[in-house]
């Protein structure tokens, strides 16, 4: 009885971790809708242009400023929780000490070049409002490393309060409260910015707490041993490949500002939130299952980390696979919310979509590839995608405009995934399920992507189809949700009677 019910409350826990995750993931993803819509509607789509590629910028610093910590916690303390949890709370607290330190760096090169840009082109106020912004840097990567560390040691709880909670929504009330003042542009990015402050101090009170809780104590040496090399062995290569995963999220914001000026930047930026707000499961996740993948390749368990990835890409699939059909289908419908400028960025939508969907058809072969250790690999596949998103985005805007930027980032999106399946097939030799995600696509596809089409066809691409295929799509979804069933069931062991 013993051995069954171990499995079967390891399962619940994991399931339970998992709607924490994805309650947190999608209030997270609701606020930075929010934010894109107050930025439209109070500022237009040229200044909330603007807005958004100052964040931007700042967003592709912070991947160089956290240098690698936070994705060095999720791999590197589940593996000394259990080898040697004597050093996690003096690993712990080198990881932030560090991320600190880089964001120190990185905000003063940020500073200094925004000044120099400033110089430049005075009457430019992008330069301005990333300076201005710059010195929130080392909080923000403080903050993003005690909140991985958190997660790294079981707590999912606090992560997802501070972090997918609080954060997003002291953003969106301080760049609220800052343009009803009317604040200037750079008042707005800073109000963006500040909230990461009060933040990091909870989150250092937490992680503080968790030691204490754990009973991680003083007294074991940390400095001398082998563990500072194998930390910032792993980040170093993490630090590019964090940052360049930032350049893929934002560098096509820039490139289309500096292309086809802030309106289309606005726009083009408008449509890539969606999209971002529609990857909410993917995110959750990816925060629960992290820790797990790394613990289970340390102790060698290739079976089971098979079996999890594609309980993961089921998941991933099936409940993000609606949203993104519903919003490829209904794009203008969506982007008439932020008003009437943004609804020429309908097309763009709908091709973005399609390439988060392509790319979530490989689950998070990223996960496993960097849980493994393999940083440097990571490191190379983002250099590459990036590489193909920037030279892609300058000829295909002046062919299709910002549709083709958009199918630059979904060509860009799909390259990378197929690097990071091969690496682990060929590399790693972890012989993963190609299609994991196959089986809950065509139930997607089958339940909701044709009454959707259906309704367009129909009824039109309004709030009245969009409606009527939404509640179609999610009575058929229901249906089929036995089908789906076995593919969502967890790996791990003997099962309860039932």
């Amino acid at each position: 009885m013993t051995a069954v019910a171990a499995p079967l409350r390891e399962e619940r826990t994991l399931g339970r971790r998992s709607m924490l995750s994805f309650a947190g993931s999608a209030t997270s993803a609701l606020l930075g809708f929010l934010l894109v819509v107050v930025l439209a509607r109070f500022l237009g789509d040229a200044d909330s242009g603007i807005v958004l590629q100052a964040i931007a910028v700042l967003m592709i610093a912070l991947g160089f400023a956290r240098f690698g910590m936070d994705s060095t916690a999720v791999w590197l303390l589940p593996r000394l929780a259990d080898d040697q949890p004597q050093q996690v709370r003096a690993t712990s607290w080198f990881l932030i000490a560090v991320s600190g330190v880089a964001g120190t760096v990185c905000a003063a090169a940020v500073w200094i070049g925004a000044a120099l840009a400033a110089e430049a082109n005075p009457s430019d106020p992008l330069p301005a409002a990333i300076r201005i912004s710059a010195v929130l840097l080392p909080f923000a990567a403080m903050l993003l490393t005690s909140l991985a560390v958190s997660r790294a040691l079981g707590r999912i709880a606090e992560y997802v309060l501070i972090g997918s909670v609080g954060l997003p929504a002291a953003r969106l009330l301080a760049v609220l409260a800052a343009m009803l003042l009317g604040l200037t542009l750079s008042g707005v990015v800073l109000a963006w910015a500040l909230p990461a402050a009060a933040a990091l101090a909870i989150a250092l009170a937490v992680v503080a707490r968790q030691m204490r809780g754990l009973g991680y104590g003083r007294g074991a040496r940390f400095f001398g041993t082998a563990l500072p090399a194998r930390t910032l062995g792993f980040a170093g290569p993490r630090v590019i490949s964090a940052a360049l995963e930032q350049m893929l999220l934002w560098i096509s914001v820039l490139v289309v500002g500096a292309v086809a000026g802030p309106a289309a930047a606005g726009v083009y930026g408008a449509a890539s939130r969606f999209v971002a707000a529609g990857m909410i499961v993917d995110s959750a996740i990816r925060v629960v299952f992290a820790p797990i993948f790394s613990r289970m390749q340390h102790r060698g368990a290739e079976h089971d980390v098979r079996e999890l990835h594609r309980t993961a890409t089921s998941w991933l699939v099936l409940f993000s696979a609606p949203v993104f059909i519903l919003l490829a289908v209904f794009a203008p419908v969506a982007l008439a919310v932020l008003g009437p400028d943004f609804v020429s960025g309908a097309s763009t939508l709908a091709v973005m979509c399609l390439g988060a969907l392509v790319a979530f058809l490989a689950g998070n072969v990223q996960t496993i590839l960097l849980t493994a250790g393999r940083s440097g690999l990571a490191a190379i596949n983002k250099a590459v995608v990036v590489a193909i998103n920037v030279a892609l985005i300058p000829p295909f805007v002046a062919a299709w405009g910002i549709v083709g930027a958009a199918w630059a980032w979904t060509i860009a999106c799909v390259v990378d995934a197929l690097l990071a399946w091969c690496e682990i097939r060929f590399v790693l030799r972890l012989r993963i399920a190609p299609a994991a995600g196959l089986f809950a696509f065509v139930v997607c596809l089958g339940s909701v992507g044709a009454p959707a089409l259906l309704a367009r066809l129909l009824l039109g691409p309004g709030f009245v189809g969009l409606v009527v295929a939404a509640g179609v799509g999610l009575a058929l979804f229901a249906a089929c949700g036995r089908l789906a069933r076995a593919r969502l069931r967890l790996p791990g062991g003997p099962r309860a009677p039932e």
